[in-house]
């Protein structure tokens, strides 16, 4: 009884059913929580669009420097899957590209300013511009079905940047 006669409001909630104990507005979620990025109804008013300098062609660089950079900057990207795939094909073909290829690669890879967009271009889950319809986007979409059904589940070790090519 002293509870009682100390704490009247806990002794009324003790006293309740257990069902009346949640409150109404604790039962109800106020905010949903989603990805916004696949909704259809989003409005995407809330993204920043940066601005990047326009492609250009590298036409001062030696043959050699250039397949050094895509080689880097195959393996550098921004997300995980386009660093496994454009790796494991600049390992696989870079060496061998001609200066017309490489440029083509060159392009591929630094001109969109949305890794996703290669991503999709590659896997054919979209369908690249025309610009980018050549015969390098031809190579990497061949390499990126995997018809020898290779384990790729990383980037390759870096000892292959030193490897001379055959």
């Amino acid at each position: 009884m002293a509870v009682a006669t100390m704490f009247p409001g806990l002794a009324r909630m003790l006293a309740l059913p257990r069902r009346h104990l949640v409150s109404p507005s604790l039962s109800t979620t106020s905010f949903s929580r989603f990805y916004r990025g696949d909704s259809p109804t989003d409005s995407q008013k809330d993204m920043i669009e940066i601005p990047l300098p326009p492609w250009q062609e590298r036409t001062d660089e030696s043959i050699e420097t250039k397949r050094a950079r895509l080689l880097y900057e195959s393996r550098k990207r921004g997300m995980l899957e386009n660093c496994i795939l454009l790796s494991l094909f600049a390992k696989e073909y870079l060496h061998h590209m001609t200066e017309k290829q490489l440029n083509l690669y060159d392009r591929l890879i630094n001109e969109p300013s949305n890794d996703w967009d290669i991503y999709y271009w590659a896997t054919e889950a979209k369908p690249a511009p025309e610009i980018f319809e050549n015969e390098v986007m031809t190579m990497l979409r061949d390499f990126a079905k995997n018809k020898n059904k290779e384990q790729r589940l990383r980037a390759p070790d870096l000892e292959y940047l030193f490897e001379k090519p055959c």
